[in-house]
């Protein structure tokens, strides 16, 4: 493969470097730290502005840097229509590998069919939460269907998945307690934690014998113990070893949440997730969490396991009390979609191979793929946030979209272009697309 010339190695380093230091001003400005007891009234107009917060600071000097160096914005792109393998954007077909339509159901006729037939029957909203008035029985019947994939005793869906780890989570332990995650463990996670207000430490990432050696030294200190990991984890696309970290949380007495938002649908022969892919008991591990966005077709969240958890959660957890049941368009298709994945697993196995054809043809070509192993998400290592944005507008003006994933998100030698694969995409379409990165690059 044709590398970067050195001088444009160069200029990529030096944008890096001045965005870097813009970046470090807008956050540390050098002003005098701020005293409420000695401050004017006039002092106050910084702090009820919000064009003063840091963060958006922070955007302004990203948008400034991308349009100087003629970087448009990938976000926030219009899709026109069903995004799968391809999309359509203003009005142009694109080969598609930026979203989670991981086994084409989103926009299959039959997933949709069981959206508007919910509609006529229960309308667009249940108006109220579920404790109150808005359980419905497609509700109970996605419950029972999930808690039957995962061989637990039930299950609780929300509203959203980012709210479901959050709520969960926050709500179950407190301050005597101690949660141990996945140093590239979700968002949603690490605010749940911090909603806890229990201790929280990291691991390093997949390691199960430094989790252990880590609750060798810190579980006498408290009360209940959380162990987080993923599945299968977004931006690497590399999977944990369930059995180990199962045996660790027995040994010490903890509990053991898996969130398996990307593993569902991806892992294991039938596509049931990497507790069908390791062949391990779903009683085993304490709180199975996954989302509904993915291969499900649908939105919002769900936590599986034994009853005690989920009617503890549905009559106490805040963000399943207080909030609205899930709408009946969202509830059925993605029942129709879980009833689906059992019936086609087929679906799961095109998905893995044409996951394991792009993994094989971007390594043949040199192209770093950092930890991903073949499974749906693959990375593409760029080395700068700059570099990631560049290719990501090159890639798309050759009629590919896939999105860069830029420093904070992931550290900055890190940053990389993040291709999901559908089952749905021709081995035709990968290979335009590793030629078109070649050409690029």
């Amino acid at each position: 493969m044709a590398s970067k010339n050195l001088g444009s190695q160069l200029k990529d380093k030096l944008i890096q470097q001045a965005l870097e230091h813009k970046l470090k001003n807008a956050v540390n400005p050098g002003q005098p730290i701020f005293n409420p007891l000695n401050a004017r009234m006039e002092d106050y107009t910084q702090w009820c502005r919000f064009d003063q917060y840091p963060g958006y600071k922070q955007l302004q000097i990203i948008y400034q840097g991308g349009a100087q160096f003629g970087i448009s914005s990938p976000f926030f792109r219009v899709h026109e229509g069903i995004a799968g393998a391809t999309t359509r954007i203003a009005g142009r077909e694109f080969i598609n590998y930026a979203g989670y339509n991981y086994l084409g159901f989103s926009g299959d006729p039959r997933v949709a069919k069981a959206a508007k037939d919910a509609i006529d029957q229960y309308g667009t909203s249940v108006s109220a939460s579920r404790l109150v008035s808005g359980e419905r029985p497609i509700h109970r019947q996605l419950e029972a269907a999930l808690a039957e994939t995962y061989g637990v005793d039930d299950a609780v869906v929300m509203v959203s998945g980012h709210a479901t780890n959050v709520t969960t989570i926050g709500y179950l332990f407190g301050a005597n307690d101690l949660i141990l995650h996945d140093e590239l463990i979700h968002n949603s996670s690490l605010v749940g934690a911090q909603l806890s207000g229990a201790k929280r430490l990291s691991f390093p990432h997949n390691d199960y014998a430094a989790l252990d050696q880590l609750l060798s030294e810190q579980r006498r200190h408290y009360e209940r113990v959380l162990i987080v990991i993923e599945g299968l984890y977004s931006m690497d696309g590399d999977y944990p070893d369930l059995p180990e970290f199962i045996a660790i949380k027995q040994k010490h007495g903890a509990f053991l949440m898996v969130d398996e938002a990307h593993s569902l649908g991806v892992m294991g022969e039938q596509g049931l997730g990497i507790r069908e892919h390791f062949n391990v008991d779903g009683k085993a591990v304490d709180i199975w969490m996954g989302t509904l966005s993915k291969s499900l077709a649908g939105c919002g969240g769900y936590i599986a396991g034994e009853s005690a958890l989920i009617e503890h959660l549905k009559f106490l957890a805040p963000g399943f009390l207080y909030s609205v049941g899930m709408p009946p368009q969202v509830v059925a298709p993605a029942l129709a979609a879980l009833h689906l994945l059992r019936q086609e697993p087929q679906r799961t196995q095109q998905l893995k191979a044409r996951s394991q054809y792009f993994l094989t043809a971007a390594k043949a070509v040199g192209i770093d793929t950092g930890h991903s192993v073949g499974l749906a998400i693959i990375a593409a290592i760029t080395g700068s946030s700059v570099n990631a944005a560049r290719m990501s507008q090159a890639l798309f003006d050759q009629g590919i979209n896939v999105q860069p994933i830029l420093y904070p998100a992931v550290p900055e030698k890190s940053a990389r272009l993040r291709f999901f694969i559908s089952c749905e995409h021709t081995e035709q379409q990968i290979d335009a697309t590793i030629q078109a990165y070649c050409r690029i690059n």
